[in-house]
């Protein structure tokens, strides 16, 4: 797919692997429009020149509320960014159920809901992509972060599923699965991390080639061992 002249929607685009994407369309050409939460961010963006909307997906009023906001605008490229890492290891002590509820629907509940909106914008133009940004943990889990992990893999297996029902229509349905990355949500996180403009350059690649999957830097590894030995990548990753 050529992005050049492309409208995109690009959910959590205002730092971190999200920021950089943006920053790689725009360099191609594409019309970028992205959300984010902090007014700071989104000011930082819109100086870059940028359509930036304040969105907070953790709620069916936030997606509720872009949705709306978008209306009927011609769309090529939604792509499903926005995410948060819960904290919720009981080693810790108790962890907080409405931040578990916020992190679910950010991770899982918004992009199914954005999707089912926005399919027929996409289904209306000549070639068009959905690409849903998961995560390595959707193929073996972290013991550390079991939401994260649940929300990621629920939307490995609901992409997969889209992708087979969207087979032979205009939209390329296509899963990025980054490892763990140099970004501000993963500052706590002693492993080697990914720059956040090479994770972005790989997805941005998948689009331009109308790729299925980007398994990305030591998420390769991860897939190879999975498809060997599933309970040995479960072993690799849960004592993270």
């Amino acid at each position: 797919m050529d992005v050049s002249g492309k409208t995109v929607l690009l959910t959590g685009g205002t730092a971190g692997i999200g920021r950089e994407i943006a920053r790689q369309l725009k360099s191609k050409g594409a019309h970028v429009i992205l959300t984010g939460r902090d007014p700071e961010r989104l000011g930082a963006m819109q100086a870059e020149g940028f359509e930036a909307m304040a969105a907070d997906l953790s709620n069916a009023a936030g997606v509720d509320a872009l949705v709306a906001a978008l209306g009927d605008r011609r769309l090529d490229i939604l792509i499903n960014n926005a995410g948060q890492l819960i904290d919720h290891d009981f080693r810790k002590g108790a962890p907080d159920p409405q931040a578990a509820d916020a992190g679910i629907y950010a991770n899982l509940t918004a992009p199914i809901r954005l999707i089912t909106a926005l399919v027929p914008q996409l289904r209306a133009r000549p070639e068009a992509a959905i690409v849903n940004v998961t995560s390595g943990l959707a193929v073996a889990p972290a013991a550390r972060q079991p939401v994260y992990c649940a929300t990621k893999a629920g939307l490995r297996f609901y992409t997969l599923a889209l992708r087979e029902q969207l087979k032979g229509t205009a939209i390329r349905v296509i899963e990025a699965l980054p490892p763990v990355v140099d970004t501000q949500m993963n500052d706590g996180n002693p492993m080697n991390k990914m720059p956040a403009d090479e994770c972005a350059r790989q997805i941005v690649a998948a689009i331009e080639q109308r790729r299925d999957e980007a398994n990305i830097g030591m998420t390769r590894t991860l897939r190879l061992v999975e498809s060997i030995s599933p309970a040995l990548a479960r072993r690799m990753t849960l004592r993270f």
